[in-house]
């Protein structure tokens, strides 16, 4: 069985393909664990934490926060790793996903994104597209306010209904809702990132490797629309609704998304194994 850690043993020990695999806002690497299960000895998973979130600690603020910030690690743990990776995203980690593949486009096998929350792609989605990015920049405005205003509480229940549905705070246990009025603050910097990022939606062509679309039968507008318009663009190998999903399939449907996202895997390194085969066979 594959196990989950956060960064990757010396290159030179690495035997198996690499998937890294990126949460969403206020949740942590551990999201992945099915995932990891699903690929089992066959992959090694990286699953690094964002700032803010499970042992990692908050963003020191040396500067206005960025994307490129976030996936800084990312890159780092692929600059440290010997070949191509797997590339694994839902949500903020989906946006987190893009950035760094961008940065280091040419060694990505694949790349898994599961309602990829990069709202600068709604920039150029025309009339639909900037009446979902004003319903996302309205969320953040409320969420924000809110931390402004020493309401973490409200905050938290605006963030965590928006994105699960109504009712799913109050459904939440105490645990979870501490634990993430702990970390609502850090979203204001995720949204501010995400909106702000000023990657041109034509640098996303430059990213090798297959692409997997995934959504949620149930996604919201400004969601659907960023597959949507990704799709026509990056023209990915497949696009799949998660049947009877939302936004947080990958925590709610966890057994099809891990399983959808294991096979795109599985697939490209096929696709490798099979090219490796001809080249000695070529060679002999």
């Amino acid at each position: 069985m594959s196990t989950i850690t956060h960064l990757p043993p010396p290159a030179a020990s690495r035997t198996r393909p690499v998937v890294i695999a990126l949460h969403c806002s206020g949740a942590s690497g551990r999201q992945w664990r099915q995932l990891a299960e699903r690929l089992g000895d066959g992959a090694e998973v990286i699953a690094p934490d964002f700032f803010g979130s499970g042992s990692r600690g908050h963003w020191p603020g040396e500067h206005p926060f960025a994307l490129t910030d976030e996936a800084a690690l990312v890159v780092d743990i692929i600059d440290a790793c010997q070949g191509p990776v797997h590339l694994v995203g839902h949500s903020y980690g989906g946006g987190v996903a893009l950035r760094a593949a961008v940065e280091r486009s040419t060694r990505i096998a694949s790349l898994s994104l599961y309602e990829p929350t990069a709202f600068n792609v709604l920039k150029a989605t025309g009339p639909d597209g900037q009446a979902h990015l004003a319903e996302i920049r309205g969320l953040a405005h409320d969420v924000e306010q809110a931390c402004l205003d020493g309401n973490t509480q409200s905050a938290a229940r605006r963030f965590v209904d928006y994105w699960n549905g109504d009712g799913s705070w109050a459904a939440m246990s105490p645990e979870t809702r501490t634990d993430l009025m702990r970390y609502v603050p850090k979203a204001c910097l995720d949204f501010r990132a995400l909106i702000d990022e000023p990657m041109p939606l034509v640098a996303y062509k430059r990213i090798h490797g297959r692409l997997l679309l995934l959504r949620g039968e149930h996604a919201p507008g400004p969601t659907e629309a960023i597959v949507r318009k990704l799709t026509s663009f990056m023209k990915p190998a497949a696009v799949l609704t998660i049947a009877g999903a939302g936004h947080m399939g990958p925590l709610t449907h966890t057994d099809a998304v891990a399983r959808t996202i294991a096979a795109h895997i599985a697939v490209e390194e096929h696709a490798v194994a099979e090219n490796r085969n001809a080249v000695f066979a070529a060679a002999a």
